[in-house]
């Protein structure tokens, strides 16, 4: 099983995925979690990359386009593996986050086309002021008007994608843990009414 945390940045997705590895493990599933982009070579000119005063530029926008579809291919086969071992991958971010961030969509789809597809994506819906207060201004795409744009497109993404689930992210940490139990739940066969 492959799940995956998207959302703007300040949305909570590291806190999630961690109480999400330690409920799956106490129901007994093996769990490893992943993020993009990884401690890979490429990961690291990617993290460079978005400090830069012009990463919200569009040949910027377009070079990290192709260095996140990189960095994801060289993913894939850790993700195969686990899968195939019967190990549930957690992973903060996939290509959803490139067709939310970068443009243009069509080119970013054809670079992506051999990106693993999550069985189940948790869209951490915050409200894009919240998540100005809540990120550290590191990033130049950590602006409000940048932002709004990400959202939108996130949400688009989960009305044309079955395997979304919007998840309230403006909640409290434990409703919010709570909200993403219930939508995983099933998945597992794990019971969804016992959950607080």
């Amino acid at each position: 099983m492959y799940i995956v945390l998207e959302g703007i940045d300040g949305a909570g997705k590291s806190t999630q995925i961690k109480l999400l590895k330690e409920w799956l493990e106490d129901n007994g599933l093996s769990v490893e979690t992943i993020v993009e982009p990884t401690d890979s070579d490429v990961g690291k000119l990617i993290r460079k990359i978005l400090t830069r005063s012009d990463a919200t530029s569009d040949n910027v926008q377009k070079t990290l386009g192709l260095l996140f579809a990189a960095d994801r291919l060289l993913l894939m086969n850790k993700i195969e593996k686990l899968e195939s071992e019967n190990v549930v991958v957690i992973s903060d971010r996939s290509f959803y986050s490139s067709l939310s961030y970068q443009s243009p969509q069509d080119w970013i789809k054809e670079l992506n086309k051999f990106a693993k597809i999550p069985d189940m994506v948790l869209l951490l819906d915050l409200d894009v002021k919240k998540s100005v207060e809540r990120t550290d201004g590191i990033d130049e795409f950590e602006n409000e008007e940048f932002l709004t744009g990400v959202k939108a497109n996130y949400l688009n993404l989960a009305k044309s994608n079955d395997n979304f689930v919007i998840i309230d992210a403006n909640n409290g940490p434990n409703k919010v843990s709570s909200d993403i139990k219930k939508a995983v739940a099933p998945l597992f066969d794990i019971c969804k009414d016992c959950i607080l």
